[in-house]
């Protein structure tokens, strides 16, 4: 059977009412082509896949459509400050404040969690002094906020734009880009010049689509299609933008997102976490700061699924101490994806800075203005 000789209903899974849509085993492996080259034109992703480009590019734009997937970018860790913030909210107040959290550009994903904090917010600044002040002022300030507790991201080992649907078949790895090597990216704690507005203006259209053609892309950012392509060229060739495709993790049987605080000795940290950011199940490895010094998300597929990757992560990492366990009931937001209950993209809020200064007439905080 050819990949796209099925059913009805698997060739077109968003068609039944009433009930949501979800993915066929094309439309994951078409996510899976498009996390490892997420800008490849269609004939590639089809020869990849084995069908035709036009069948590719339909069932890219009902998945996009339907929000069950979509290819963002943003800019390179190394030029931000990045912090995970768990938050502990009075009874009543989640709703309002995860709603409060999801809406501010510079926290860049919200998650709801069944732990000893409500939420955790992964927010950015340009520099230690902005992230105190934001944090303090923006979301300690909120109304229904009890209390936060920060954890500086340090040396991150893997994040979302690494991680693969593994749903391809093999053979058509090779049609597409090499993937890219392992490695550690240390977060900045100092203030650099911000990108040209030229490239601000890039990131901020391809963070709403991160497949516009070079045409598109260019009259968004108020340049040239040849303008546009040197100048993504350039940012991909230096590794200032990730470029990633993301989906509705909980249609694609992925129902179970657990958060993991654990203690490593300092001297096998980093052989830890490498190690840790090839497991297939792993979507974030970063060393924080405190005594549970490494923070680490995963994606499975059910509750039943803890207890056999704990006893994995027993058997591999022996050193590695699990001090606690959270799970998450609902992720709000993710890398400015707003997400429905089912995790389906509902809209988009662009990444922004916090200021460094708050109003001191009382009035609502601002955020610095990212280029659309």
């Amino acid at each position: 059977m050819t990949p796209d000789s099925r059913t009805t209903a698997d060739a077109d899974p968003h068609s039944t009412a009433g009930t949501p849509p979800r993915f066929s085993e094309l439309d994951l492996a078409l996510v899976d082509a498009l996390q490892a080259a997420p800008r490849a034109p269609w004939s590639q992703i089809g020869r990849a896949l084995g069908v035709d480009a036009t069948t590719v590019a339909r069932r890219w734009e009902r998945l996009r459509a339907n929000g069950l997937a979509w290819v963002t970018a943003y800019g390179a860790p190394k030029w931000i400050t990045v912090a995970y913030v768990e938050v502990r909210c009075r009874p009543r107040a989640l709703e309002a404040v995860s709603l409060a959290l999801a809406g501010m550009p510079w926290v860049f994903s919200v998650d709801e969690t069944a732990g000893d904090f409500d939420l955790l917010a992964s927010v950015n600044a340009a520099d230690l002094p902005s992230l105190g002040r934001s944090v303090h002022g923006l979301i300690g300030g909120l109304k229904g906020v009890r209390s936060t507790r920060t954890r500086l991201g340090i040396t991150l080992y893997s994040e979302g734009g690494d991680w693969r649907m593994r749903a391809m078949e093999p053979a058509g790895h090779a049609e597409l880009a090499a993937p890219r090597a392992p490695g550690a990216t240390v977060y900045s704690a100092l203030t650099h010049h911000p990108p040209a507005p030229e490239d601000q203006a890039l990131l901020a259209a391809l963070g709403a689509d991160g497949r516009l053609s070079y045409t598109e892309l260019g009259a968004k950012a108020g340049m040239s299609e040849h303008t546009a392509r040197r100048r993504l060229q350039r940012l991909v060739r230096d590794g200032d933008i990730t470029l990633r495709c993301d989906l509705a993790h909980p249609l694609a049987g992925l129902s179970t997102v657990v958060l993991y605080r654990a203690a490593v000795p300092h001297t096998h940290l980093a052989a830890v976490g490498q190690a840790l950011s090839r497991l297939e199940e792993v979507r974030l490895a970063v060393s924080v700061s405190g005594s549970d010094n490494l923070l680490v998300m995963v994606w499975l597929r059910g509750l039943h699924a803890v207890d056999p990757f704990e006893a994995l992560l027993a058997e591999r990492f022996p050193l590695l101490r699990v001090n606690d366990r959270t799970v998450v009931l609902r992720s709000r937001k993710r890398m400015g994806r707003l997400l429905d209950p089912a995790g389906r993209a509902t809209g988009h809020v662009p990444f922004a800075m916090p200021r460094a200064w708050f109003p001191a007439d009382g009035a609502s905080p601002e955020w610095t203005a990212t280029p659309r």
